[in-house]
């Protein structure tokens, strides 16, 4: 028997949408193929009701290990800057997992729908924007969803 176990529960907080640059190959590690995947912009918005939403700083960087069972364990980091000119750092660690026959049709420019794929990551946030400081009080987890050239991430915090 579980005593004082609190449940946990999602709560939808933003979509992040990265325009990324096709992944640079930087050779075979130990762990795996090592990539680094280049941010060069993008948005971002938070759920309804909160004022939330803004741009993607350049400069942002996903480091990538593709390993030898085909899963891609993914390291991002970046700079979100609000509307009002406040910065969130975002790091975020995860995991992408493709079949092969997905992995060839990615490869080959198709569009793949986000239910083909898992792609998971765990998400913490940081401010020193005094509106924004509860952010850095909280775990996030995201789905995302690969487009050619873009990164779909929808946030939720756990609660």
């Amino acid at each position: 028997m579980m005593v004082g176990v609190a449940a946990i529960e999602l709560r939808y907080l933003m979509t992040i949408d990265v325009d990324a640059s096709f992944p640079r190959a930087l050779g075979a590690f130990p762990l795996g193929e090592r990539r680094v995947v280049a941010f060069d912009g993008g948005s971002f918005r938070g759920a309804p009701g909160l004022d939330l939403a803004g741009t993607i700083a350049a400069g942002g960087v996903d480091w990538q290990t593709v390993r030898s069972d085909g899963a891609t364990e993914l390291r991002a980091h970046y700079l979100l800057v609000t509307d009002r000119d406040e910065t969130i750092e975002v790091q975020s660690n995860g995991l992408r997992i493709m079949t092969p026959e997905v992995t060839a049709r990615f490869a080959a420019g198709e569009e793949l729908g986000a239910d083909e794929y898992y792609f998971r990551t765990h998400v913490r946030l940081s401010t020193g924007a005094p509106r924004l400081m509860h952010l850095n009080d909280r775990i996030a987890v995201s789905t995302g969803e690969r487009r050619r050239g873009q990164v779909h991430v929808h946030v939720h915090e756990v609660v």
